[in-house]
């Protein structure tokens, strides 16, 4: 069934377009509350602006919400907390909006100073009063910002195109940008206020900014000062600035945004819009059809990656990956999901319920090789180890959001290791997983029989495996704690290269069978025909032989026991018949069941056969 999006606000048609290609897009404006909670059960992306409230508890009620996208800048109006401890990524717009929001100050402060709507009112009732209407310049003025973020530094470029000087306070900002546009930054709030003529704010609504304009502030500035909000409402006490204006210490105001939206009647931010030293706007500042475009295209091409699996490029709640390292990551996050994934069904369960061990005793090295070390930011790797991991046993939602917190909760130890030496292969990248577990039986696999392996032991094979030779038969392992798979990207697309101690080279998509077998003469026939009399298709095989490592691996350890099973040597070269196993992977179109995957496993040199759904 297709993914389902809800927009319950209007958002310009260019991106809902491009979801309607792949998913079902649903516009329903004008929901009540208690009608989105019932509504959002069906959804797994919402798509809002600024009018709809995103709280902890319609979150909890989107049981198959997999993303939020703001079409616009600030999310004060999502609940990130909540929306991160249920795995859920929220994403913005930073950047489709800058030149509106930056454009609609600068306009507020030209009609402030100039008196350009009671102008227009005065003329329209038919008055003519010069006189009453005489504004001020601002050429030569100073404008204070506070926040030289995107709109800070497009509103300070465009104030200095006007004449002005501008200095601004933001502990974040870099120096190098500000000194490019011309803007003095100074390290206070007081010497800031102290020293402007008009004041604008361009931060985000957090705590530490919700209220930082109040009455002591807005005295400290000079009389017949004039100050601006195209940011969020809250930032200016309102009750403060009321009285300011009302004082005429505070000459004017452009405000475009308000602490209730719309205002209830008789409410301070009602009487603010009222007063004649305002000028107020309904939330205009991202109002120009371009940034609608803007900002539509943009979450919806972000909410198109998440649905696909893919990953965002500005997630509030995870880290902000740069454009060069989505660009490198992409094609690896799908090959660790894979890795993890064919690790939990080929090897283990990491519910641990085949001995009753946790995947707390379990550590997983994930070790990057090549350009892939060179990227500093691999949490999506991680997250992706994360998903693949947990996927195959539980519906838990993984991302880049929770993975960590999912990770600490189920025991997972994951090492990232990013190897810059020399490597000793022909791939560009390599990503290798390594896991290593204490305290494991030589009898059985560490996690037990898995439902989907079967796997057989006869009197040869008992023999075989009390000597050392076909041991570890349930995943094709010798008798340690330790399994590695390994994989490559070649293009766009992903390989397994290396399955413990089997070379190989296959793509780990679709249903996959794994055979461990003994590497002799018709064992393709075999599996081939037991296969076609069932009537399934066999779309791909990669016979794995041992690699270098293995067979070194395979002679490193118990020779006085195998001395002792001279029928299962090779006497012409010296080989066991250890030396001879190999993997064979299988892509297939059909039903196996354990009905089927026990025949084969009964064949004579066939070890253990698993299925994988990739």
């Amino acid at each position: 069934m297709q993914p389902k999006v809800l927009c319950p606000e209007k958002v310009s048609p260019d991106g809902l377009a491009l979801l309607r290609k792949s998913f079902i897009v649903d516009e329903r404006k004008g929901l009540s509350v208690d009608e989105l909670h019932e509504t959002i059960k069906d959804y797994e992306a919402l798509i809002v602006r600024s009018e709809t409230k995103v709280t902890a508890s319609l979150l909890e009620a989107g049981k198959k919400l997999k993303v939020v996208a703001r079409a616009g800048v600030g999310v004060d109006n999502v609940d990130v907390p909540a929306a991160s401890k249920l795995g859920i990524i929220v994403v913005n717009s930073p950047a489709g909006n800058i030149g509106a929001a930056a454009e609609h100050t600068v306009a507020l402060l030209l009609s402030v100073a100039r008196n350009v709507p009671d102008g227009c009112a005065s003329l329209k009732a038919g008055k003519w009063e010069r006189s009453r209407l005489v504004g001020v310049e601002v050429k030569g003025k100073t404008l204070g910002i506070i926040g030289l973020g995107k709109v800070g530094v497009s509103v300070a470029r465009m104030a200095i195109g006007l004449g002005m000087r501008v200095n601004a306070m933001d502990p974040y900002a870099s120096p190098a940008i500000a000194q490019a546009a011309h803007v003095t930054m100074v390290s206070a709030l007081p010497e800031l206020l102290e020293g402007c003529d008009f004041l604008t704010i361009h931060t985000p609504l957090i705590a530490s900014t919700k209220g930082m304009i109040a009455q002591a502030e807005l005295l400290s500035m000079r009389k017949g000062a004039r100050v601006l909000n195209v940011a969020r409402g809250g930032m200016f006490d309102e009750a403060a600035l009321l009285e300011a204006l009302e004082s005429g210490h505070i000459a004017g105001a452009g405000i475009d945004v308000f602490t209730q939206e719309p205002p209830a009647p008789d409410s301070v931010p009602a009487k603010l819009i009222a007063h004649p030293k305002v000028v107020a706007t309904p939330h205009l500042g991202a109002s120009t059809v371009e940034a609608q475009e803007n900002v539509s295209i943009d979450v919806c091409e972000q909410v198109l990656a998440i649905l696909n699996g893919e990953l965002p490029r500005t997630a509030i709640n995870a880290p902000l990956i740069l454009p060069e390292e989505y660009k490198t990551l992409q094609p690896f996050v799908r090959l660790v999901e894979k890795m993890g994934s064919l690790y939990t069904q080929h090897y283990s369960s990491p519910t641990g319920t085949g001995t009753g061990q946790d995947q707390s005793q379990t550590t997983f090295d994930l070790i990057y090789e090549g350009t892939l070390a060179t990227v500093n930011n691999t949490k999506p790797l991680f997250a992706a180890l994360v998903k693949g991991l947990i996927a195959p046993i539980s519906a838990t939602n993984v991302n880049i959001v929770n993975a960590e917190m999912i990770a600490k909760d189920r025991g997972i130890l994951i090492n990232e290791q990013h190897s810059r030496e020399a490597p000793d292969h022909s791939y560009s990248s390599l990503v290798t997983l390594r896991s290593r577990k204490t305290g494991a039986s030589r009898s059985a696999s560490p996690y037990g029989q898995r439902p989907n392996q079967v796997s057989t032991t006869s009197a040869r094979d008992q023999r075989q495996l009390a000597t050392g030779v076909g041991a570890g038969a349930s995943s094709g392992l010798p008798t340690k704690t330790e399994r590695t798979i390994a994989g490559y990207v070649s293009g766009a697309q992903i390989f397994i290269s290396k399955m413990d101690r089997f070379a190989t080279s296959f793509a780990p998509e679709g249903d996959l069978l794994i055979c461990h077998n003994y590497d002799s003469p018709g064992m393709i026939g075999v599996v081939g025909g037991i296969l076609g009399k069932e009537g399934v298709n066999i779309n791909f095989m990669s016979v794995a032989p041992l690699s270098s490592d293995g067979e070194r691996e395979g002679a490193g350890g118990g020779v006085s026991d195998r001395q002792h099973a001279a029928p299962h040597v090779n006497v012409t070269n010296g080989t066991s018949a250890r030396s001879r196993e190999a993997l064979m992977i299988l892509g297939v179109d059909g039903e196996v069941d354990k009905g089927l995957m026990k025949r084969m496993s009964d064949e004579k040199g066939i070890l253990a056969v698993s299925k994988v759904t990739l």
